[in-house]
């Protein structure tokens, strides 16, 4: 009889512990066990296998997952290691069951940010290639001139690469829309910083087809409408790390 056997860090993503490249990490740092041993990466386990993640056992993800849309406040670290930042975004939800952020948002900015304990989709939205777009409203220290948004939406050079052309609109003398298709570390602050601009606010609205509608420090569980319009648009990803 043929046994079926799975990736250990696909299996801690599916069972809703942490995205699969979390679960990488967790392999790396020796903090997950497969039957009492130490697991080298890449290994694959039975359905009859006993996984544990820092001594607690990893069993099968509940047949519904979960997706909220979190309004994060500055100040709060999206980040599951709640032993090492005490402001982290899972000990300040407070949600009653495991769930994992999917992305980051920066400390120092606000807005919307999703949170799951579905790894595949994890996997689907990060992927830049797949050009998802997410919105964002900024403030910057002094005026915005033409010569800002013509650089700002053409692409301007950060971390050794051109970021990519991007849809941007003046909403006021110091306040701009911007919508990117990828994710580079602090993007859009080092942009302006490359044109001499200091981002005092960033707030995200959207992602994908998930608007931000929640008071700052409030989540709300999706829609079955956003998630059906948000699988559907995730049809043509492909999943990473298998």
């Amino acid at each position: 009889m043929e046994t079926t056997s799975k990736r250990l860090n696909k299996f801690l993503s599916e069972a809703g512990y942490c995205s699969r490249r979390a679960a990488d990490k967790l392999i790396e740092e020796g903090r997950v066990l497969v039957n009492g041993s130490v697991p080298e990466m890449g290994t694959k386990i039975q359905a009859e296998d006993l996984v544990e993640v820092d001594g607690k056992i990893i069993k099968k993800k509940k047949k519904t997952a979960t997706y909220i849309a979190f309004n994060k406040p500055v100040g709060i670290v999206c980040t599951t290691d709640t032993r090492v930042e005490k402001d982290n975004i899972i000990d300040y939800i407070n949600y009653p069951s495991r769930i994992f952020p999917i992305g980051r948002l920066d400390k120092d900015s606000e807005g919307l940010i999703l949170l799951t304990d579905d790894g595949d989709i994890v996997n689907k939205i990060l992927r830049s290639s797949n050009n998802h777009e997410k919105e964002y409203i900024v403030t910057v220290d002094k005026p915005i001139s033409q010569t800002f948004i013509k650089h700002m939406s053409k692409g301007v050079p950060i971390l050794e690469t051109i970021t990519k052309p991007c849809e941007l609109k003046k909403l006021s003398s110091h306040k701009f829309k911007i919508i990117l298709t990828q994710g580079l570390n602090r993007q859009i602050r080092r942009m302006c910083e490359y044109l001499n601009y200091e981002v005092e606010a960033l707030q995200r609205v959207r992602i994908m087809n998930i608007h931000l509608k929640s008071e700052v420090g409030n989540y709300r569980t999706l829609t079955t409408e956003e998630l059906k319009h948000l699988k559907a648009s995730l049809k043509d990803s492909k999943k990473s790390w298998e």
